[in-house]
């Protein structure tokens, strides 16, 4: 691709290396690539650590096809524009959102050249391969997110969990229908009985599920 005038994103999901997670670093892979597999080729790096002038830069060189690769973590997932780009390779893909991994794909086909997304994982479990077949099959970043947040779970709404199924009863959050009665329902109940007297049971659920938040 480099050879017929294309450039080249590769996406890493940290900066330098971490013994704990194990994955593919920014600085680790451009030591690769420039030092051992293309080491004619003008390669850079763009991460978030960076000075605002010294990304500017990069990317104008990006832009300009000074630079032929461009090694880079998130800061690349929206407001990036590079026509010629044809491939977006994203390393550790599994560490990245649905939604997240959709807009990277939207980094490259942006003309008329053939364009191709690599995805590439070092732990892919069944769930991960799952939810990148997802991201395969799928064009719509609205419907992979709503993926995505069906194979994460939204964790807590009121609490420290970020991902898992919710504590819901007798719905899930894709309960769309049920989950608007309940609001117009319970707009109505507040709009005529705003202390709830006539719903005893119901306030002192209310009461019981207010003292046990800690919001602030």
């Amino acid at each position: 691709q480099i050879e017929q005038g294309r450039q080249i994103f590769v996406i890493c999901p940290l900066i330098d290396p971490s013994d704990k997670l194990g994955v593919k670093s920014v600085s680790e892979e451009y030591e690769k690539l420039n030092n051992k597999i293309f080491p004619n080729i003008k390669i850079e790096v763009l991460h978030g650590k960076l000075k605002a002038e010294e990304k500017e830069k990069i990317m104008q060189n990006f832009l300009s096809n000074k630079t032929k690769i461009l090694v880079a973590t998130s800061v690349v997932e929206v407001g990036v524009d590079i026509p010629n780009a044809a491939i977006m390779m994203i390393e550790g893909a599994e560490r990245f959102g649905l939604a997240q991994l959709h807009q990277f794909r939207g980094r490259v086909g942006r003309s008329a050249h053939q364009s191709y997304c690599l995805l590439f994982s070092d732990n892919l479990t069944d769930k991960a391969s799952n939810r990148l077949e997802a991201l395969v099959s799928c064009n719509d970043g609205f419907e992979l997110a709503r993926r995505d947040l069906e194979f994460r779970g939204a964790g807590d709404i009121y609490g420290q969990e970020q991902s898992g199924l919710s504590k819901l009863k007798i719905a899930t959050l894709f309960d769309y229908e049920l989950m608007q009665k309940a609001r117009v329902e319970a707009t109505q109940i507040l709009k005529t009985d705003p202390e709830l007297k006539k719903f005893p049971k119901l306030k002192s659920r209310m009461e019981e599920f207010e003292k046990s938040l800690h919001l602030e």
